[in-house]
């Protein structure tokens, strides 16, 4: 979901508007970065992303007695999913609380204490937003993946 992440950079306005571009993925119109090293850190990433995930051992075994093959959920159905998240994160927005500051910003991945990760990788505990409120967006499935998205933000009622 290399889009997504662009398009929040951009809408929270972390990097400059005119270091965006308009493209087309997931059958929507996104802003991607045009700057080099942030791109290039983005496929990093994500290609680190795709083999940690790629190369996880299952702790447990499944085991069906279904007669039927499996079903796999259409790509059209997963698109529409994906773009359903991507709006509700684009229109997640309109009720986050203005940034007053300059921000940086991490990605967090989290997984099992015994998952071999990326040696690039640091170790961190849970980065927790202090007086913070959340709001779960739609999930989404694969039959192979399931993604649950949700925004947190700090709450600024806290302070009053």
């Amino acid at each position: 979901m290399t889009g997504l992440y662009h398009s929040i950079l951009y809408q929270r306005g972390i990097y400059p508007a005119e270091s965006f571009k308009q493209v087309q993925k997931y059958g929507l119109n996104m802003l991607v970065t045009d700057d080099e090293k942030l791109s290039a850190f983005f496929t990093n990433f994500l290609s680190q992303l795709s083999s940690t995930f790629r190369s996880l051992r299952l702790p447990c075994l499944f085991v069906s007695h279904s007669i039927s093959a499996p079903t796999s959920k259409p790509r059209k159905e997963i698109m529409a999913e994906i773009q359903a998240i991507i709006r509700q994160i684009t229109a997640s927005v309109s009720f986050l609380p203005l940034l007053e500051e300059q921000c940086a910003f991490d990605l967090l991945v989290y997984t099992d204490k015994n998952s071999e990760v990326p040696a690039l990788w640091e170790e961190s505990d849970p980065r927790y937003i202090k007086d913070s409120a959340e709001v779960r967006l739609r999930s989404f499935s694969t039959r192979v993946h399931k993604v649950d998205a949700m925004v947190a933000y700090k709450n600024p009622e806290a302070d009053i």
